[in-house]
């Protein structure tokens, strides 16, 4: 029940941000005084309330009816107010059935569910509240319209179907239906009050704008179904508890795998039932962000924080108090708040798919860079929000001056400490208590060998990635014979070789002959836009999205001409009702050799010659592998045919298959791109030219029965370099975290544009530095540098890293080790990154509940097993401390 109407019932569910925005659920009474009973010390204080019967109005004679009016179809009942009984809860336990409910408020029943939640505490009690097993939407949101009748203690109520959806009317009548017996309510939450004061200010606004005799409100139902029953006397492991789809077992299992470790879990499931008829998750916490438009990579972000377990204890609780309006490096508190309700609506009970738009335009003001709708980095908005929510959270209203003072030979551990100190003075926040540790970074100048020691905070680590020395590229090997079909080869060459090393590893690949060489061209759109003929070209000028041909020639090739042809066939389509023809190219050029003078004829043959692989033969296959004999009788075919008169004679294939004659296909002399038509090449006459050029260009038509004949397939299917897909698998080698850690924590000098202004020297001086990890946080978030930028090209590092999942050990690379605190993490959350540099997808894997993980795909929620979450799209990791 909310004071006033609500304009978006889809989110009805997200908790108050205010007194005044206060919720009330609807739940099962004994559900919530065994809460209450258990984590109440005072009984009379946690059960003190209002009870009202719910009886039928009385202008019904008979039982409860339902008014079928087509015009205004609606629930009428009315609440009565019962002033001597019961009021206290004296007796509480007498005449308790399945008919008795109560209202509570949101706070209230968040401490409730948390309790229920543990399963061990459920046990305990012995008592369990049972719904129907398949209905997964136990939360949802009625309208309800309650009115003060003529005597004073009396509410009349009314469900109008015209303002709830069908379904939700049918379970209203289902709930409040008292043919069978009379409906008891306790108000705990002391909203209905509000309807017997005199003084109508005390409204809330939107009350006011109701009548004096009626208000709209809303009811929020929580824990029932269409058949409600309460069970008592069974075991909570042989129960099942059904509070909006959460199923929960005898098993202690706690929110990322909290169980035994931490005092602070609240939220215990099996993972084997979070799933409605949809088949996506609807549970708490299981809950997708819609994308809003290339947003992934910021639900990707915040999936990963919201199921970071003290974050969420945190913000499902009052942080409100905790909020820095007035903090100068904040953002008005603003960015908390949005992002703690955001939270509260993903951890909502019976929450669909949220679609964070307050909380992006939020984002958008503060940090206009990740505005608009384009793809950004998750780990940019991870940083940008960290941040954020640090400085808007911060304890320190007032921050005092710090001055660092100089370790003047002092130990480690008395500067380290000092250094801390003087941080927290002036940056105390929840993100400070769990996700910030503390490094040790050591400067020693080259020249005079000052070292200067600091010990600086961090929020994360970022690890680069000791990349591979090899890079697979995929190139189509064509002959320029026409005795076999083009063939795609996928070789290893040096990532940072040169043209000659693709040269003699395709070579090897495409068993290349000792008077064979290869001529390799880049392919676009139907035409050669470059030879690759320098040997001492790098290979980093070849992009992933190339797509490359390599021809079979003979080492003399440069001795005679060599001729480009390029393809066109006719297209018929109909334009505005009229067929139409047009010319469009297809296929891989082809490549030949011919003599310094030579005829249309010899241009025809060598044509032909070349695509006689691809001619589909009577039976409809296509013979893949053609004899000896097979190209010796196509060569002599050729050969011959250059003697036929125009239009005397048409050529035949050795197998008796009739290849094209001349009137069927028409060359023209072209240029590189094969746009104009310079010269019709004529049988029989010398084709002009040729000796003047090393290369010339053929352009050769077809008509549209002919192409027909041919598998073209063949010639235009020209694979990438590298397909670059949100799943594609290309051989690499694989990198240990601990290798990564253990590149981050080299020496290694400073580039040139870090220079260090050495206070001994007076200079800025390229020095060199060392980083040690000193304080380790409660939560460690790992940053995989997958992203590379040079001067010239933008890249991302597709290295597989193989990351520890149970048990991460940092002790070996930590130069402080504190005997109090665990140096072990297990990993509960992933940011992965599918795609290339620039595009792409974002989702988060997260571990939710014993061994169960998640992939969060925006909206879409599915169980993933564990094996399947080491994969290279890894891009941020997060852990959490294991407790000893």
């Amino acid at each position: 029940m909310e004071n006033g109407l609500s304009e978006d019932l889809s989110d009805s569910t997200q908790l108050p941000e205010s007194d005044n925005d206060q919720q009330v659920y609807f739940v099962p009474y004994r559900w919530w005084k065994d809460a209450q009973d258990a984590t109440t010390s005072d009984e009379s204080d946690g059960n003190r309330g209002v009870l009202f019967m719910a009886t039928p109005p009385s202008s019904y004679a008979g039982p409860m009816k339902l008014i079928n009016s087509i015009f205004n179809p609606e629930l009428a009942f009315n609440l009565r107010r019962e002033e001597n009984s019961l009021q206290n809860g004296e007796s509480g336990e007498v005449g308790i059935s399945g008919r008795d409910f109560a209202l509570v408020s949101g706070e209230m029943w968040l401490q409730a569910l948390k309790w229920h939640s543990d399963t061990k505490v459920a046990a305990k009690c012995g008592k369990t509240f049972s719904a129907a097993e398949d209905d997964m939407s136990d939360v949802y949101p009625l309208q309800l319209r309650l009115s003060v009748l003529r005597e004073t203690n009396s509410l009349g109520v009314k469900v109008i179907k015209k303002e709830n959806v069908t379904e939700l009317f049918r379970r209203a009548c289902k709930i409040f239906s008292l043919d069978s017996e009379m409906l008891r309510i306790w108000d705990f939450s002391g909203q209905t009050a509000l309807f017997f004061m005199n003084d109508k200010t005390k409204f809330p606004k939107d009350c006011q704008q109701q009548s004096d005799q009626e208000l709209l409100l809303e009811l929020q139902i929580y824990g029932l179904s269409d058949s409600i029953k309460c069970r008592e006397g069974k075991k909570a492991d042989m129960a099942v508890q059904n509070y909006n789809g959460i199923h929960s077992s005898g098993t202690s299992i706690a929110m990322n795998g909290n169980a035994g470790n931490t005092s602070t879990s609240i939220f215990r499931s099996n993972s084997s039932a979070f799933f409605g008829r949809s088949g996506e998750a609807g549970s708490l916490g299981l809950t997708g962000l819609q994308n809003l438009g290339n947003t992934c990579f910021m639900n990707s972000a915040i999936q990963c924080l919201a199921h970071t377990p003290k974050l969420v204890d945190y913000f499902l609780g009052d942080y409100g108090r905790e909020v820095n309006h007035k903090n100068p490096l904040g953002m008005n508190g603003e960015i908390a708040l949005a992002f703690g309700e955001l939270l509260r609506r993903l951890w909502a009970p019976g929450a669909t798919p949220v679609a964070p738009r307050t909380f992006k335009s939020k984002l958008a003001r503060f940090a206009p860079q990740f505005s608009g709708f384009n793809q950004h980095d998750s780990q940019e908005l991870l940083a940008f929000l960290l941040d954020g929510l640090h400085e808007d959270l911060n304890r320190v209203k007032s921050k005092p001056y710090v001055e660092a003072k100089d370790e003047e030979s002092r130990p480690d551990e008395e500067v380290a400490d000092e250094y801390w100190q003087n941080h927290v003075a002036r940056n105390d926040s929840v993100i400070v208590d769990v996700c910030q540790g503390q490094y040790k970074s050591t400067l020693v100048c080259p020249d005079c060998r000052k070292v200067s020691v600091t010990f600086d905070p961090f929020m994360y680590l970022s690890l680069p990635l000791p990349s591979t020395n090899i890079r697979t590229m995929t190139l189509t090997v064509v002959s320029t014979d026409g005795s076999i079909q083009p063939s795609s080869y996928t070789i290893s060459v040096p990532k940072f070789g040169k043209c000659e090393d693709l040269i003699q590893a395709l070579s090897i690949a495409c068993s290349l002959g000792i008077d064979e060489t290869l001529l390799v061209a880049e392919v676009y759109n139907n035409r050669i836009i470059r030879f690759l003929e320098e040997p001492a070209d790098y290979l980093s000028l070849i992009r992933d999205n190339d797509r490359l041909v390599a021809y079979r020639l003979k080492k003399d090739f440069d001795n005679s001409p060599l001729v480009v042809f390029m393809h066109q066939h006719m297209e018929e389509h109909y334009f505005h009702g009229k067929l139409t023809s047009s010319l469009k190219a297809f296929g891989i050029p082809l490549v030949g050799n011919v003599n310094n003078f030579v005829s249309g004829s010899d241009i025809h043959n060598l044509y032909l010659q070349l695509v006689a692989p691809f001619r589909i033969p009577p039976d409809g296959t296509l013979d893949n592998d053609l004899d000896s004999t097979t190209i010796e009788e196509v060569e002599g075919m050729v050969d011959n045919t250059s003697s036929f008169p125009d239009g005397d004679a048409k050529p035949c294939s050795a197998k008796g298959v009739e290849l094209p004659s001349d009137s069927e296909l028409q060359f023209y002399l072209t240029d590189e791109k094969g746009m104009v038509k310079d010269e019709n090449i004529v049988m029989n006459e010398p084709v002009p030219k040729i000796g003047l050029h090393r290369r010339f260009n053929v352009l050769v038509c077809w008509p549209e029965k002919l192409s027909k004949q041919y598998d073209t397939s063949l010639l235009s299917s020209l694979p990438e370099i590298f397909k670059s897909g949100f799943f594609a698998k290309r051989p690499q080698e694989s990198v240990s975290l601990y290798k990564c850690l253990e590149a981050f924590l080299k020496e290694e000098p400073l580039g040139p544009e870090d220079m260090w202004y050495c206070p001994s020297c007076k200079q800025h001086r390229q020095a060199s530095k060392k980083l040690d990890l000193w304080r380790l946080p409660e939560i460690l978030v790992i940053h995989l540098k997958r992203f590379s930028y040079t001067h010239s090209a933008k890249n991302k590092l597709e290295t597989y890293v193989d990351f520890p999942v149970d048990d991460l050990d940092l002790s070996t690379h930590l130069s402080y080790k504190n005997g109090q605190l665990s140096h072990r993490y297990m990993l509960y959350a992933i940011s992965n990154h599918y795609g290339s540099m620039g595009g792409g997808h974002y989702t988060a894997f997260i571990h939710y509940g014993g061994d169960q993980w998640y992939d969060f795909d925006d909206s879409h929620v599915s169980p993933i097993s564990q094996e399947k979450i080491k994969t290279s799209a890894a891009y941020v990791l997060f852990y959490r401390r294991v407790l000893k």
